[in-house]
């Protein structure tokens, strides 16, 4: 009887055994497979971050770059920074800028998504061709065909509006005014943004199981009742992302603004982007542009949270 308990306790071992490896390989697994790209991500973004929060915190002009060697001055960069009325009209311009780009995007992309679902296949095919073509083309491409639209002497827009009796546009200089000059950034911004928006929303509303949205209907909701109670809440996760990705990539523009004014902006221009540039290049203040690209750094990294976070919460729910 003994020698068959201590079989049976052995056995018994052995499973726990067996299953325990099992479990931990199974945890284990899909870590070991991200490792390598972790590993070479992590390398490749650390040691330029970590080089930018140092230089940060030095004072690093031509003479420092020139002796390759900076000089620690503690949080005075970050200090001069805040203490400037210039650096904060900046930030405000760049988030005021932000909010109204990707809030255009949002709702353009949304509504353009929303009659995909409505126009047949052929025009369907057709617009989602012509999305896919603007998103694809090159920034630097895309600004060059809007610079030659808004040009002040042979501006395609000027003419048109002039023909239009909108007003007199001839030779009219878009940038001569910073507020019209941010409106053709904008329209820039947001024309190159809604394809990727409109094909995502798109690709959500063709899973909202149809069988709600009849039934809402049936219920004697309208089309904009059945949109605001079953179709958001649904594509909830998907708007949050799109617009987490948005607001980093709006945040952060820079090609559209310096190539559309030929290197050349002027403040009334600066975003956080052109500022850190202007900062670094343009008056040899490496330090003080890193301090400004570090506070972006951080302004990106509240955004980027947001998105994680739906993301993982996407991913518990599937």
């Amino acid at each position: 009887m003994a020698s068959v308990a201590e079989s049976e306790f052995t056995l018994a071992s052995r499973r726990r055994r067996r299953f325990t490896r099992h479990r931990l390989g199974h945890i284990a697994a899909p870590y070991a497979l991200l490792a390598p790209a972790a590993a070479v991500i992590g390398v490749i973004l650390a040691y330029p971050m970590y080089q930018l929060v140092r230089m940060s915190f030095q004072k690093y002009g031509l003479f420092e770059l020139i002796r390759h060697k900076g000089r620690w001055i503690g949080t005075a960069n970050y200090a001069s920074i805040f203490n400037d009325a210039e650096f904060w009209r900046v930030v405000l311009r760049t988030v005021a800028f932000t909010a109204v780009c990707v809030s255009l995007t949002m709702v353009a992309g949304t509504a353009i998504a929303l009659l995909l679902l409505q126009v047949s296949r052929v025009v369907r095919i057709a617009l989602t061709t012509g999305l896919v073509l603007v998103w694809s083309m090159p920034v630097i491409v895309a600004v060059d065909i809007w610079r030659w639209m808004v040009d002040y002497e042979f501006g395609v827009a000027n003419w048109t509006l002039t023909k239009l009796h909108v007003g007199n546009f001839v030779r009219h200089d878009w940038f001569a005014n910073p507020w019209t000059g941010f409106g053709v950034f904008t329209l820039l911004i947001v024309w190159g943004a809604i394809p990727f928006v409109a094909i995502t929303v798109y690709a959500g509303l063709a899973q909202v199981p149809q069988e709600l949205l009849e039934a809402a209907e049936i219920d004697g909701a309208r089309p904009w009742a059945v949109f605001r109670e079953v179709t958001l809440p649904l594509l909830k996760p998907i708007f949050v992302i799109l617009t987490s990705l948005s607001i980093i990539w709006d945040f952060q523009v820079f090609q559209q603004i310096w190539v559309m004014l030929d290197a050349r902006p002027t403040s009334d221009y600066y975003t956080m982007a052109i500022y850190a540039f202007h900062q670094s290049f343009q008056i040899s203040e490496y330090g003080l542009g890193a301090a400004i690209a570090v506070v972006m750094v951080l302004f990106m990294f509240a955004a980027t949270l947001v998105y994680l976070r739906q993301m993982l919460k996407a991913g518990e729910v599937h």
